[in-house]
């Protein structure tokens, strides 16, 4: 979500993130190279059940964010063929306080048969104050240099860390898990056992933002905690 709806400072995990021409080298989850240059398709299973990041076709899940705006993520369903690997798509869309649409985006993820959920790329476009569209944030895994990366692992683990989304330049989310115990409550509910995580982008050193993962629904909160101070809670979810 940005990765739907991005870590932190473990540079011996994720080394190489001071670059924003070289890619992470494996990062240690599981043996997986990441973000992956070569997926091979027969890898990659049909459905994403990933019980942290479930993506079932017409799911619903409605955020609202504390500068004002509404996120409304719905796993749609159709696929799209990325880097070889049949991906599931899901519709994010933005909207501000106003009800106008300020971004439109298509994200591409894929399962492996281990459970591991990656993310291929995205189509999106943002709008300014008068309407104008701007699509620079798009990428697609397997084109200019761009590469999938994990976004959920199978079995997460306290102190894994991995590259996101690689795009050189565009795109280079990385997260940390800090912790699978956090407790969070939010409009549409509390939760405990959740799993946390800390994104961070070289492009955007200053950033820092947290991400909190319910078994079952998936993210139910965000929140920025360095570089601004958004949050983003979770006030509706719809399973497919």
């Amino acid at each position: 979500m940005k990765a739907p709806v991005l870590a932190t400072l473990t540079l011996l995990l994720l080394a190489g993130c001071g670059s924003a021409s070289e890619p992470s080298p494996p990062a240690g989850v599981d043996q997986l190279e990441i973000p992956t240059p070569s997926p091979d398709p027969d890898d990659f299973v049909a459905t994403i059940d990933n019980p942290w990041l479930p993506l079932t076709p017409g799911s619903t899940w409605t955020y609202e964010s504390s500068e004002g705006e509404t996120i409304t993520v719905t796993v749609t369903d159709e696929t799209r063929v990325v880097a070889g690997v049949s991906t599931t798509v899901v519709h994010d869309v933005v909207t501000g306080a106003d009800g106008e649409v300020v971004e439109d985006t298509f994200d591409w993820f894929a399962q492996d048969r281990a459970g591991n959920v990656w993310y291929f790329g995205e189509e999106t476009t943002e709008y300014d104050d008068r309407g104008r569209p701007e699509t620079h944030g798009s990428w697609e895994a397997g084109v200019d240099g761009a590469r999938a990366g994990l976004v959920m692992a199978a079995t997460p683990r306290v102190g894994d860390g991995y590259q996101q989304e690689y795009y050189p330049g565009e795109a280079e989310d990385q997260a940390e898990v800090l912790s699978l115990d956090a407790s969070v409550e939010v409009p549409f509910g509390s939760y405990d056992g959740v799993l946390q995580t800390e994104d961070t982008t070289p492009l955007e050193p200053e950033l820092v933002e947290r991400k909190y993962y319910a078994r079952g629904v998936g993210v139910v909160l965000e929140e920025t905690v360095a570089g601004g101070s958004d949050r983003v809670v979770l006030v509706s979810f719809t399973a497919g």
